[in-house]
């Protein structure tokens, strides 16, 4: 389905700004993070419907686990903030990277939506891979963090299998790795069924397309992983006798858990998302 450049800017730009709105009334961005969300939407919508697409699954569906249990989350995160708002930092660490690879992928296809298919190009393969990775990682970070801190079950810090408190960076538990396995997978079908309205491929490559959803599922759960591992090592977490909860600060009420204090969440993210977008990216070369 080939749509005007014209069209795309103006449809993405009235879209952006009404999500953009709503979800600053609702909430879920501040005034920075609504601005930043704006930018980056319109980014995605103008490249195509698909691009728009994961950028808005990732978003809406996090934006609904953030509130999910909040009661207790707000017991658990000293960070807890009233509709899990994000600024204009966390937009752009969770949605930044995919924004450079929407724009250089779109600019060499001419603003049209392509097939995962590497021989036709290896650099578009390479960057929409990205692109998928990109989302999957942010999306199962999400769903795994805030789905595993409402399991029963205790945390195990990563790199030792140690339990940990609840909100200690690096733990993980069975349901927030199988939370970002499924968190992936949506992205892969999301990507896909997208995809049967945006474009159409030959029917060798669409049937390889199908092999969209295991690496975005895989892409899920290694970025949820990368993130544990930067989280339980250059990540510092410590528990607070005062606050009676786990922080991110060093103190001299604070005694140490994991990590040392080198990079906050808002790096860590953006160090796994970029790890996991240049290991999918590669992937998609070799599979499709």
């Amino acid at each position: 389905m080939e749509t005007s450049p014209r069209f795309m800017l103006i449809f993405a730009v009235v879209i952006s700004s009404l999500i953009a709105f709503r979800s600053y009334k609702r909430k879920s961005l501040n005034l920075s993070g609504g601005v930043a969300g704006f930018l980056v939407m319109t980014i995605h919508f103008a490249a195509g419907f698909r691009y728009g697409a994961l950028l808005l699954v990732f978003f809406l569906t996090s934006s609904k686990l953030t509130k999910v249990g909040e009661d207790k989350k707000r017991r658990v995160d000293v960070e807890f903030k009233e509709g899990g708002q994000r600024n204009w930092i966390q937009v752009l660490c969770n949605s930044g990277i995919a924004s450079v690879l929407v724009v250089i992928a779109s600019t060499i296809t001419g603003w049209q939506d392509t097939c995962l298919d590497s021989k036709q190009s290896e650099i578009v393969t390479a960057l929409i891979g990205g692109i998928i990775g990109h989302y999957a990682c942010c999306n199962g970070d999400t769903w795994s963090s805030e789905l595993g801190v409402l399991s029963d079950a205790q945390p195990r810090l990563i790199t030792t299998l140690k339990p940990v408190k609840k909100g200690t960076n690096g733990g993980v538990t069975k349901a927030g790795l199988l939370a970002a396995v499924a968190a992936g997978a949506t992205v892969g079908v999301t990507f896909l069924v997208f995809g049967l309205f945006t474009v159409r491929c030959a029917s060798d490559v669409a049937l390889k397309q199908l092999l969209v959803i295991p690496v975005s599922a895989l892409a899920g759960l290694c970025g949820s992983l990368i993130d544990s591992v930067l989280g339980a090592t250059i990540q510092f977490s410590g528990f607070c006798t005062v606050r009676n909860k786990v922080v991110g600060k060093p103190g001299p009420t604070v005694k140490k858990i994991s990590g040392v204090d080198i990079l906050d969440n808002n790096g860590v993210n953006f160090v796994s998302i970029l790890l996991t977008s240049f290991l999918t990216s590669i992937a998609s070369v070799y599979i499709f």
